[in-house]
């Protein structure tokens, strides 16, 4: 496990959580990509942060999960950089993604951030 991941987030949720970008992609908006992230982060901006735990080197994301901290924003590691970006539209993979307008997902991000508070 990697030094930023500091809980381990169960297969369900985790793939419900992907779900919710796809369907904020469709019918909100999304940052993709660390710096993308980052900046909705510190705007205040962010309702539900990405971070992937097979970043290397681990510095590039490190800063995010304590960002998120700092901003109140929810945060919920994923397995592979693969799937947050498939699931944010992209066709490569994405370090990190912030969902920064739900749309249609709201309820799903407030039941996510809810679960991953219950994680921590």
């Amino acid at each position: 496990m990697p030094v930023y991941v500091d809980f381990d987030v169960p297969a369900d949720l985790e793939d419900d959580a992907l779900e919710t970008l796809e369907v904020a992609r469709d019918t909100g908006a999304v940052k993709k990509g660390t710096n993308e992230t980052t900046k909705a982060i510190e705007r205040g901006n962010a309702d539900l942060v990405f971070v992937a735990e097979d970043v290397q080197p681990e510095e590039v994301v490190m800063h995010l999960p304590e960002l998120s901290d700092e901003k109140n924003v929810p945060f919920i590691f994923v397995g592979a950089q693969d799937d947050i970006g498939h699931a944010a539209g992209l066709e490569v993979g994405s370090a990190a993604a912030a969902i920064t307008d739900a749309g249609d997902a709201s309820t799903d991000v407030e039941d996510i951030a809810e679960k991953i508070e219950e994680l921590r």
